[in-house]
């Protein structure tokens, strides 16, 4: 249902899974290798796969910690997007990344759910794109000691307010790493 014109195809944005945000997230290795499927699966159906790695005063560029964990492996032909602000289309390339690609419909996993994973799924869809969270494949970690909820908590609450998320011409949702089919997660077009 994008509201992007000539934008028929779907892709698959991992955000932010470095070293040192996820070093502390909750079920850290089992979001990871579900993004790992998920990442096999789109480049075994010839959907691209986009990555986007985080920096800032605290996640300095070329880093250990800035960079992608050890159990993802980006291809020199997959984009890899920069950022420094949660929302990963703003101040970057990424919509002209996308838009070379004929993407109107997103499929994200990565971290941290309740920072960059939650901005990005409402700047995709304010700029007119489907963004379908996995709902098994974002995690975060543990902000109990400034007031947040517990992870899980965290994680929960953006999968259900996700899973109805809709705007005029465009649509969110979620669906897990098993139930993923890129063909027909946005079948309604």
């Amino acid at each position: 249902m994008t509201t992007l014109v000539d934008r028929p195809k779907t892709a698959l944005l991992v955000i932010d899974v470095q070293q040192g945000v996820v070093a502390q997230a909750h079920e850290r290795d089992a979001v990871v290798a579900n993004i790992a499927r998920l990442v096999t699966k789109a480049r075994d159906e010839s959907i691209p796969v986009i990555w986007v790695q985080h920096s800032d005063a605290g996640l300095e560029q070329g880093s250990d910690d800035w960079r992608i964990v050890d159990e993802l492996d980006p291809t020199p032909d997959e984009p890899l997007v920069h950022k420094s602000y949660g929302d990963a289309f703003e101040d970057t390339n990424l919509a002209s990344v996308l838009e070379e690609l004929a993407v109107g419909h997103l499929v994200v996993a990565g971290a941290q759910t309740d920072m960059c994973i939650r901005s990005t799924l409402h700047g995709a869809i304010t700029r007119g794109y489907d963004a379908l969270l996995v709902s098994d494949a974002h995690t975060t970690e543990d902000l109990t000691e400034w007031g947040a909820p517990p992870p899980k908590d965290v994680i929960a609450h953006t999968n259900v307010y996700w899973s109805g998320h809709r705007a005029p011409g465009r649509q969110g949702g979620t669906v897990t790493t098993a139930q993923l089919d890129f063909e027909r997660a946005f079948a309604s077009d």
